[in-house]
């Protein structure tokens, strides 16, 4: 049968989709389990102001309409990073990330950097994210309404309603080694800039008709 991931994989003779690669190896038990120790990336208990998911009906139909921000961490043997993200919600292209050592909102805010940089003139996508603090903090909140961004937030079924940005976690982790414990933060910051671009420029996604995210975003936008 043809391989279910688009002309890149037939071309390489691959005759196994993605998704049922991982089942066999859920099956085989060839999956790495979680290590111990994991850390905790959101914190949505404070005092700082929240927002209403103003997503949760929204129909997307071309980029620049909603980003999905999302924290999770990356193990090393010199401790942990935090990797901030920030994805296009129709391209699904990682248009901002920060990796670094605290879960400070600087991560979250130079992510947030990165994406406006890219920007384009008159598009102002609504910025969408869970209620942790970083998201909620007075700095974060006042750069997104500087920029004209409206703010929405999870607001009871938190992993549901940013399941996006969730799976994007997962598919970092569990496709481009991301999920491993690596030596060193620099080794760490190196494998993150990789998978980053190898994600954007060679993943083809079924919802994109097997387009990758850096080419459906250009093309469309």
């Amino acid at each position: 049968m043809p391989a279910a991931g688009g002309p890149e994989l037939e071309y390489a003779g691959v005759q196994l989709g993605r998704d049922r690669f991982f089942e066999v190896l859920r099956e085989k038990s060839l999956l790495l389990d979680r290590l111990p120790g994991t850390p905790h990336t959101t914190n949505s208990r404070h005092s700082l102001p929240v927002f209403h998911n103003l997503v949760k009906e929204l129909v997307l139909t071309a980029p620049h309409q909603v980003w999905a921000g999302d924290i999770t961490y990356i193990r090393t043997d010199a401790g942990f990073l935090y990797l901030s993200l920030l994805m296009d919600g129709w391209s699904r292209k990682i248009v901002g990330y920060h990796a670094g050592d605290t879960l400070e909102a600087e991560g979250a805010i130079r992510t947030l950097e990165m994406a406006l940089k890219e920007l384009p003139t008159g598009a102002y996508p609504v910025h969408h994210s869970d209620r942790g603090c970083q998201y909620c903090s007075h700095r974060y909140v006042e750069k997104l309404q500087a920029h004209r961004l409206s703010i929405s937030m999870t607001e009871e079924l938190h992993g549901y309603e940013n399941a996006a940005a969730e799976r994007l976690n997962g598919i970092l982790k569990q496709e481009y080694s991301l999920g491993c414990s690596f030596r060193s933060k620099k080794q760490a910051l190196t494998a993150v800039a990789e998978a980053v671009f190898l994600y954007n420029t060679r993943r083809p996604h079924r919802s994109l008709n097997y387009e990758t995210p850096e080419n459906m975003h250009r093309r469309v936008a």
